[in-house]
């Protein structure tokens, strides 16, 4: 079979260093009882030390010539692949077909070019989710565990922290890639709280809340939410009004939304 060529448009680089490889997996710690679902599994890198330890695993990938590949190495009984989008994908029905009951794990190196709108994506099936391991762009991990004050807390740091326990696994450079990417990456493990240490009575509305207090970044609170709530009820929150969005935690974020959902259903 020819060498498959990565293809930009799938945000394609292979993973090939073998020390990498063998971190990766033991930060995962894959046990031979758990359902697996991985995205993106490439010319499988991690697929095959993967199936070393698991009997079965499943795999999305949206790379037709990749699924030939993959379903001429691995019989069927040992690798389920579905060759689809995975931003489009449904992983909460495949979640309740292979582990009724129970919980999936995901891991993957996610393109670059969707890893935001596809993290916001997973995120919504986090109930069905047991933990998630995901190699992404260096500085998207860096705003996924941003603290507040710093200069990449935004609106991703928020919206994922407060559903997934975020933490860096490791970093990786660009040379442990075919192609090598032109910027870092780094693992992130992302744990679903076993219950919301701040549940939101309406999530729409908080994710609409901290968009637009980062609409402008460099302005305060009361500018970019003016019209939208005043300086005493932001001050009654414990929340500055002429602080940044940067500055505010995700209790306060949520409690705000809280008091505006509270506010609007009078």
């Amino acid at each position: 079979m020819k060498a498959h060529i990565p293809r930009k448009r799938f945000g394609q680089n292979f993973l090939q260093d073998q020390g990498v490889i063998a971190d990766i997996l033991n930060a995962v710690s894959p046990e031979p009882g758990d359902v697996f679902i991985e995205i993106g599994p490439g010319l499988a890198a991690l697929t095959r030390p993967l199936l070393e330890r698991i009997p079965h695993l499943h795999a999305v990938e949206i790379d037709r010539d990749i699924v030939a590949r993959l379903t001429e190495r691995f019989p069927p009984e040992r690798l389920s692949l579905y060759n689809v989008d995975a931003l489009d994908f449904d992983f909460g029905a495949l979640a309740q077909q292979i582990a009724p009951g129970g919980k999936v794990r995901l891991l993957g190196n996610l393109p670059y070019n969707i890893s935001t709108p596809l993290l916001f994506h997973l995120a919504s099936f986090n109930a069905v989710i047991n933990d998630m391991h995901f190699m992404l762009q260096k500085e998207v991990v860096d705003r996924m565990v941003a603290e507040p004050g710093t200069p990449d807390y935004g609106r991703l740091s928020i919206m994922l922290q407060y559903r997934f326990v975020m933490d860096r696994v490791l970093d990786v450079p660009p040379a442990a890639f075919n192609p090598p990417p032109k910027v870092d990456s780094a693992v992130v493990r992302m744990i679903p709280w076993p219950s919301l240490p701040h549940p939101a009575q309406d999530e729409h509305l908080l994710e609409e809340i901290v968009q637009t207090a980062f609409a402008q970044r460099r302005k305060t609170l009361r500018n970019n939410l003016k019209g939208i709530i005043g300086d005493a009820e932001l001050e009654a929150l414990g929340i500055n009004p002429g602080c940044r969005a940067e500055n505010v935690d995700v209790a306060h974020y949520v409690a705000l939304a809280n008091h505006l959902a509270a506010h609007t259903t009078k």
